[in-house]
């Protein structure tokens, strides 16, 4: 059993919770307190309905999520809001999130992990937002279908799958880069396109980053939203787990996504 902030105060300095910039509904951090210790842990991707009875039934005291309590921005706490906080309340569970300072992170990170399952050999960062580099980015020699092959095992282990844009079989991936969840935008395709990436991996993105891609000569793997960032919350659970002598579990809520 150790005190909620004590694990609180650990997560801030190795996430750097206090000085990465992120969107404004993150609120990155302790979102929700209870009466002050932990004994179990429960990692999810997402704040939802989902993860909170899912961490009760683990009789789990925190609940570690990528997205927040307060994706959606204010709203009042009614309906299906009202029921989540009160069964927090009730069960006791308080409810740390981090989204940007996980994402970036190099040990714990979604890009780091989703990286490393796929083979890949980070070198420099990725997908840069005002002072951070949130993915990373490296070279290979590699067929660019073993690429897609490693990212459909992977997707089909968090309850996903993945689509590309079309690419000639013979094809070699020689400069990558991955931003995991949404990372197909105006922004990362440009930065890709300057660095000389010809093969871009992400969670999701609007149907004209594949048209735009093309255009560029970028093959995109879009390996789902969900999938990509399940790595990062369960490896840090773990680590709280090891450091902190606390149980620890995953809670898996694909969306489809």
């Amino acid at each position: 059993m150790t005190p909620t902030q004590e694990i609180v105060a650990y997560l801030d300095e190795i996430l750097e919770t206090a000085t990465t910039p992120d969107y404004s509904n993150a609120v990155n951090g302790l979102q929700l307190a209870n009466s002050g210790t932990v004994r179990k842990v429960a990692a999810c991707v997402d704040f939802s309905t989902r993860s909170v009875t899912g961490a009760i039934e683990a009789n789990a005291d925190l609940l570690l999520v990528h997205h927040g309590m307060f994706w959606q921005g204010i709203r009042p706490i009614t309906g299906a809001s009202y029921k989540r906080i009160r069964l927090l309340i009730d069960n006791d569970v308080a409810v740390y999130s981090s989204h940007l300072p996980l994402d970036k992170h190099r040990e714990f990170g979604n890009n780091a992990l989703l990286a490393e399952r796929l083979g890949l050999d980070p070198t420099a960062g990725f997908a840069h937002y005002k002072t951070i580099s949130i993915g990373v980015s490296g070279v290979a020699d590699v067929d660019t279908a073993d690429i897609v092959e490693r990212a459909r095992r992977f997707a089909k282990e968090q309850g996903g799958e993945v689509v590309t844009t079309e690419f000639p079989s013979e094809r070699k991936t020689h400069h990558w880069a991955i931003c995991t969840g949404s990372g197909a935008s105006a922004e990362t395709l440009q930065e890709a396109s300057d660095l000389g990436v010809d093969t871009l991996i992400v969670g999701e993105g609007p149907h004209w980053t594949a048209v735009e891609a093309r255009e560029l000569g970028i093959v995109i793997i879009y390996a789902g939203h969900y999938a990509t960032e399940t790595l990062g919350v369960s490896a840090l659970a773990r680590h709280l787990g090891d450091r902190f002598k606390v149980e620890w579990t995953t809670i898996h809520a694909p969306t489809g996504l």
